[in-house]
């Protein structure tokens, strides 16, 4: 099952790893059996999913198990509105497994090219301040262990370990199967907007609060944003989608064909920046729709680019925002990807960036061929002044010393680690960094 590896890159191309061998397991039995024989020759273990991370965090230097065939819908009860699927099935797999059977996940993120296991292990979220991120929408998930074992973990198995094992980081176990507590299935009604970002800053608190979905992209260097907002409808409620030319030309011609130009153009003449983003705010949004859930959740993103994203305090978003745009100014720098700003409930798990607070996030992006470094250290230094806490699969440079100081339960995510993988199978640079070794 092991075979010679090669050369691995994350999508932002901003990791890359070189596996002694992968291992492409089709059963949970297959997979017991790759870390069995991992152990035997003395080498670390990392699933992968898609690779949307942006940091190392399954970076393999040992054994890379790809999880792509252990995909696909495993069980369903529909009594309780849940269902099992397989670690390595992709979140763009949902809407077809789930609509069946009328149901649907109750949030998701804006990215679909990511796998169950990889974006509940990460932290992924969606926006809505009512609304939970992916990993706390799980009831039960099933763990390959360090000594190549199974770990049940639910609310009647062993479920003192659910908080931890839900957002996990990959540190705990291979996640080769979840059980998600959906909803009923539902559409929703989409209106996106240009306006004023002074006074979407200055009402944030409100317009998160009233919708079901808000959130809004800032383009640096302009006085306006583009606010989304999605109100959720009956499954049987009339849709009223966008026409096949109208989304070509938005999301497949605007958003991706033309935005890959001008970034380009960004990087080799920057003064140009602040003019195409204005020109960008004016050809963009003002457009109104009602689809299914999944299809409005989700956007099509072929633009290449590294992403740092902060969890704060959501009543702390206007004035950090307008702390980058200070920051941005005062350094000269020209950012052409827009600022990505949404919300989220606060939940009880451990490693979770809501854990226990209501949050607001904020992202920020650069196009992969520019240099990132220096304005993800300013921002982080100014989130970190809010108590931010920063998306566990998106760059950031922190430890695990300045993280605990973040997470209450942080102690107690390590005490379960040393008890599921003692010797560290599942350790790689990145987990070494941000748990300790």
């Amino acid at each position: 099952m092991l075979q010679p590896g090669r050369r691995w890159q994350n999508w932002g191309r901003v990791e890359a790893a070189e596996p002694v061998y992968i291992a492409r397991p089709t059963s949970v039995d297959e997979v017991c059996a790759v870390v069995q024989r991992a152990r035997e020759l003395d080498l670390p273990v990392k699933a992968v999913g898609a690779g949307h991370s942006f940091t190392a965090i399954a970076a393999a230097p040992g054994v890379q198990v790809d999880l792509a065939g252990l995909d696909g819908l495993l069980e369903v009860d529909s009594e309780r509105r849940r269902v099992t699927i397989g670690g390595g099935t992709n979140l763009y797999q949902l809407p077809a497994l789930l609509a069946p059977h009328g149901l649907a996940m109750e949030n998701l993120g804006d990215i679909d090219r990511q796998t169950i296991a990889g974006a509940t292990s990460t932290g992924t979220h969606g926006t809505g301040g009512a609304f939970r991120g992916l990993a706390a929408q799980l009831v039960a998930v099933t763990l390959v262990t360090a000594d190549g074992g199974i770990l049940r973990v639910s609310e009647t198995e062993n479920a003192e370990l659910l908080p931890a094992v839900r957002l996990g980081l990959g540190a705990l176990g291979i996640l080769v199967d979840v059980t998600i507590q959906c909803v009923p299935a539902f559409a929703m009604h989409a209106l996106e907007r240009p306006e004023p970002l002074a006074d979407v800053l200055d009402g944030f608190g409100a317009r998160v609060e009233a919708a079901d979905h808000f959130e809004f992209y800032w383009f640096p260097h302009t006085d306006s944003v583009l606010t989304k907002t999605n109100t959720r409808l009956p499954a049987d409620a009339p849709l009223a989608p966008l026409g096949a030319v109208r989304t070509w030309f938005d999301d497949t011609f605007m958003a991706n064909g033309v935005f890959e130009a001008t970034c380009a153009i960004g990087t080799v003449l920057p003064p140009a920046v602040p003019a195409i983003n204005r020109l960008a705010t004016r050809l963009t949004g003002n457009r109104e729709f009602t689809e299914q859930s999944a299809s409005v959740f989700t956007t099509q993103r072929s633009v290449r680019f590294r992403e740092m994203e902060y969890a704060i305090p959501r009543e702390a978003v206007p004035d950090a925002v307008r702390g980058i745009r200070s920051l941005i100014a005062d350094r000269g720098w020209r950012i052409s990807f827009p600022i990505e700003v949404r919300a989220a409930a606060a939940d009880d798990l451990w490693l979770s960036t809501a854990h226990g607070r209501a949050s607001g996030y904020i992202a920020v992006h650069r196009y992969w061929r520019e240099n990132h470094l220096e304005y993800f250290h300013a921002v982080e230094d100014l989130l970190r002044g809010y108590e931010g806490r920063p998306h566990w699969g998106k760059i950031h440079f922190q430890d695990a010393a300045s993280l605990a100081a973040g997470y209450p339960r942080f102690g107690d995510f390590l005490a379960v680690r040393d008890r599921l993988d003692p010797d560290r199978v599942f350790a790689n640079t990145y987990l070494e960094r941000v748990l300790g070794p």
